[in-house]
């Protein structure tokens, strides 16, 4: 690893925060980043510096940083206006639709007054996360920043602390020269200075350095050196949950929903990126066009709201549970229903149907990773298939374990899941082999120990 002091750095940390009868009271938060790198510094001297989000993460951030369930967490209490505007407008409402593909550019985005005035707010909560670290990070110490909220700390942070190395880590994709043109000039070029600050920058996949590297050629700027790192699922964290009472009483439950039919499985956000309506229009195509498969399947959704703030994400929740209610609507039984939806953000009931999937849907339009596609791969009891986005970031790992499907396509993505539950058992259990290697290759010690090598 390093024998240097290491500071993480991120806008949500591994705890949350309750109140209790004014005792705080801490638990592990969720998350990827922290399964991505929670186990390789649980227990470390690293110290990880986070965005006070809540009035107990506030309550802790006056309490100087606090130490438990292995972490130690340095809490930043921002101003709650600025905050809004720099996680919901811009980080949410902009970067990550840059980053995603997801504008819909006949209408959005629109640059207006308060957008700029998000703009500013952003820019200074990214000065508010690099003050921090400036004045508590030790001498010469790795400070590793996580993903599009803080794009912007380098340059601050190199400005008051040349002492340090810094790595920037994007989970998500990385837009192309042409979707990065969508943003005013000056946001362009504060970005891309921003990002360029840092020693090292990161991605999941070598599709989207490649995107980065493009975007530094096509509107200039000093060129971070670049590094390719999947992140590696938390194989002891998904195996204990996977052996727990909880998911043993859930995939009790889930057999008497199933019975003996096949099961597929989708667990996601509701969001934007996920793909989850096509899924569905798939899934009907299914039906649709091979009725053998009427009254043997069920299509088990374990899908639960994400940014609610946005009206976008409302919509589209909506539009998910309307396309859930008309087709079983249609094609329901008296004894059976072919969606089984779940929008409860119930982890171990998630868990119960990776163990049980016969058929895996990832179909994301893009993504930076995709850690489920993961770790369904290790906790799956069926040699289930994985049927996979081209779009998703793991893609290039998973592409000889998998039924590859176009995002777009309902008709593809309808033959690979007909495929997935037709296929021979021998077949099967060759994917589901090569899919358990891969993953089982790389450990969130793999993906923190290539982050400080890039230093």
């Amino acid at each position: 690893m390093t024998d240097r002091p290491l500071v993480v750095v991120s806008n949500r940390g591994p705890l949350s925060f309750e109140l209790e009868a004014g005792e705080l009271r801490t638990k592990r938060g969720a998350g990827g980043l922290v399964s991505a790198i929670g186990s390789a510094i649980e227990g470390t001297d690293a110290r990880w510096v986070a965005g006070a989000l809540s009035d107990a993460d506030r309550a802790a951030a006056e309490r100087g940083a606090v130490a438990s369930d292995g972490f130690n967490v340095d809490l930043l209490a921002l101003d709650e206006t600025d905050h809004r505007a720099y996680y919901d407008v811009i980080s949410n409402g902009t970067l990550w639709f840059l980053h995603h593909g997801l504008w819909d550019l006949p209408r959005r985005p629109r640059f207006d007054r308060a957008w700029w005035e998000a703009w500013d707010a952003y820019r200074r909560v990214n000065h508010a996360f690099a003050d921090h670290v400036a004045a508590g990070a030790p001498q010469d110490a790795v400070v590793l920043v996580q993903d599009y909220h803080l794009a912007l700390l380098g340059a601050r942070l190199r400005e008051k602390r040349p002492d340090v190395a810094m790595v920037h880590f994007h989970h998500t994709p990385f837009a192309s020269p042409s979707e990065l043109r969508v943003l005013p000039d000056a946001v362009r070029e504060e970005l891309l200075r921003g990002l360029s600050s840092f020693d090292a920058c990161g991605f999941h996949s070598a599709r989207w350095a490649s995107n980065f590297d493009s975007c530094i050629s096509a509107f200039g700027g000093e060129n971070a050196m670049t590094f390719v790192s999947p992140a590696a699922a938390d194989a002891d964290d998904i195996r204990t949950v996977a052996a727990s009472d909880a998911c043993a009483r859930a995939l009790a439950q889930l057999d008497d929903e199933v019975g003996d039919r096949k099961l597929i499985v989708r667990v996601d956000r509701i969001e934007l990126s996920k793909n989850i309506a096509r899924g569905f229009l798939a899934f009907d195509d299914l039906l649709r066009t091979r009725p053998e498969w009427r009254e043997r399947v069920v299509f088990g959704a374990f899908v639960y709201p994400s940014r609610e703030g946005l009206p976008e994400y409302q919509a589209y929740r909506q539009e998910v549970e309307g396309l859930i209610e008309r087709f079983n609507a249609e094609w329901s039984t008296p004894t059976w229903t072919p969606i089984l939806y779940d929008a409860t953000d119930d982890f171990p009931r998630s868990v119960a149907a990776l163990r049980r999937y016969d058929a895996l849907l990832v179909n994301p339009v893009r993504d930076g990773l995709n850690l489920v596609a993961k770790e369904g791969t290790l906790v799956n009891e069926r040699e289930g298939v994985l049927v996979l986005s081209r779009e998703s970031g793991v893609f290039s790992e998973l592409a000889d374990a998998c039924l590859p499907v176009h995002p777009f396509d309902l008709v593809g993505t309808s033959d690979a899941l007909h495929r997935a539950l037709t296929m021979p058992d021998d077949e099967r259990r060759s994917l589901h082999e090569a899919g358990a290697r891969t993953v089982a290759a790389r450990t969130a010690a793999d993906w923190l120990r290539d982050q400080l090598l890039s230093v």
